[in-house]
C-alpha cells in the first residue's frame, strides 16, 4: 500500500500543538471535527484535496514540533509549491516524512494530502 492510499480515520487528532503526528504516536496531525477554522487553497494551478474529515495543522516548517500557523477546513484543497522531507508522521494516507509546502512559511502533512502518489509530485524547496 502506498502512502496515497486512503487508510481511512486516523483515530483521535491534536490540535494542540504538542507535536502529535509523529510516527508512534496515538494522534494524528489533524484537528478534530469541532476545532477552529482558519484559511483557503491558493488561487489559480493545480490543487490537491485534503483527506476528507481532516481540518489540517499548517506549521511554520516540516515538523510536528514548528509551530502552529493556522488550519484548513474540511474539504480544503491546496497547491504545493515545492516539497521537503522532515519529520515522519502518520496519517490517513500513511506515513511518511514528506512535507508539503502551501504558502511561504506553511507546511502540512503529505500524508493528509491526496496527491496520488507516495512519492514528490512538486520540485524539492530550497532551505
Amino acid at each position: 500500500m502506498t502512502t496515497q492510499d486512503f487508510q481511512g480515520s486516523a483515530g483521535p487528532e491534536a490540535a494542540d500543538g504538542t507535536g502529535a503526528g509523529a510516527v508512534g504516536d496515538a494522534v494524528a496531525e489533524a484537528a478534530p471535527l469541532g476545532a477552529a477554522v482558519a484559511g483557503v487553497a491558493l488561487a489559480g494551478g493545480s490543487s490537491y484535496p485534503v483527506a476528507p474529515g481532516y481540518r489540517v495543522n499548517v506549521r511554520q516548517g516540516a515538523g510536528t514540533n514548528t509551530a502552529l500557523v493556522r488550519q484548513l477546513p474540511i474539504g480544503a484543497r491546496v497547491q504545493i509549491r515545492c516539497q521537503m522531507r522532515g519529520q515522519w508522521v502518520v496519517g490517513p494516507y500513511g506515513t511518511s516524512n514528506l512535507w508539503d509546502n502551501i504558502g511561504p512559511g506553511e507546511y502540512v502533512s503529505d500524508t493528509y494530502v491526496h496527491t496520488g502518489s507516495s512519492g514528490m509530485v512538486a520540485p524539492s524547496c530550497m532551505d
